[in-house]
């Protein structure tokens, strides 16, 4: 006779694996915020002493990279936490908050490549096939 996974107790420690992962996905964006934040704070308060004028598109585009980054990971952790005995609520829920950070990922990343794109010498220009970092 064949055990239900419910009877021999997978089922449950599935849940517990991906709530734990869940958590781990979580704190891993809250990470990737903070050291964005650690970043260009710390770039600023070098310009800054250095006596230098901010570059404030740039700081303010490498922390919209970090943005990015846990707004993906933030997305995974609710993927994850509906993976698991998913009501219609949690997934009405899930479909508003993908809806919510995909088009807020989308509009940082068009940012983005917009302001690198402003940033890449002219055509022609010496240089010109190198990128800026």
């Amino acid at each position: 006779m064949w055990i239900s996974p419910q009877q021999a107790g997978v089922e449950e420690l599935v849940q517990n694996l991906a709530l734990w992962l869940k958590l781990a996905v979580e704190a891993c964006g809250a990470l990737a915020i903070a050291a964005g934040v650690l970043l260009v704070a710390g770039r600023w308060l070098r310009q800054t002493l250095a006596g230098q004028p901010s570059d404030y598109n740039r700081l303010r585009l490498t922390f919209a990279r970090f943005l990015a980054l846990a707004l993906e990971l933030q997305l995974a952790a609710d993927i994850l936490s509906t993976a698991v005995a998913p009501s219609w609520d949690q997934i009405g829920k899930l479909g508003a908050i993908a809806v919510l950070r995909t088009a807020l990922n989308y509009f940082l990343a068009r940012e983005i490549r917009e302001a690198e794109a402003g940033s890449l010498p002219a055509a022609g220009a010496p240089g010109a096939s190198r990128r800026r970092a």
